[in-house]
């Protein structure tokens, strides 16, 4: 695994990554990607078709073939749906995240998948606002993953996104009924190797 954000500082950006929906506030320090995610912002498709949200500050790169991505989140939880959230994207209609969210009062491990509508799922309470997430892709099938450690991993979900060529994937900062959130990305891992065992813990 390559740590991408070893020796970044300031607005220095990984490379090869850009910003989808940039946020005012955003910079690299000591601790990592440190991101002000700014008021009502979201990616959400409605299973009812009510709205749609596609705001959130996402910091993306395209990527090629089988992979895994990893990093550690850590988020100020003040309102509803706060989250810092590991993204793929296909398109505007087909994509999916997994979240570190403020759901019920409480940290949760979330996941969306989205397929013209979004399907929302929450999974486990977690003890604190700090998780490692993790996704990753072995053809057109991908599986999210949680971790209190950074060692043993459970898995939250696994879909299938149809996809012939590269896909979007990165990090995700959002505050959808709030009035902003602080979230920070710690150490964010990538390998091409991909994790086809998926429930082996590891």
């Amino acid at each position: 695994m390559v740590n991408l954000f070893a020796g970044l500082q300031g607005k220095t950006l990984p490379e090869g990554f850009q910003w989808l929906n940039e946020p005012e506030n955003w910079c690299f320090t000591d601790q990592g990607l440190v991101v002000q995610a700014e008021t009502k912002t979201d990616f959400f498709r409605d299973p009812a078709g009510t709205s749609v949200k596609d705001d959130g500050h996402f910091l993306y790169r395209h990527q090629a073939g089988d992979f895994t991505f990893s990093t550690r989140v850590q988020v100020e939880m003040l309102d509803d749906f706060d989250a810092a959230v590991l993204m793929v994207m296909v398109d505007d209609e087909h994509w999916a995240k997994l979240c570190c969210e403020f759901s019920y009062k409480r940290p949760m491990i979330v996941s969306v998948v989205t397929k013209g509508l979004s399907d929302d799922c929450n999974s486990v309470t977690l003890p604190e606002s700090g998780v490692y997430l993790r996704v990753t892709r072995f053809g057109s099938c991908f599986a999210f993953h949680y971790s209190h450690d950074g060692e043993w991993w459970e898995m939250a979900r696994y879909f299938r996104l149809e996809s012939d060529g590269p896909v979007r994937v990165g990090l995700v900062a959002q505050s959808p009924t709030g009035n902003g959130c602080q979230v920070v990305f710690e150490n964010l891992q990538f390998s091409p190797t991909p994790i086809k065992d998926i429930r082996s813990g590891r």
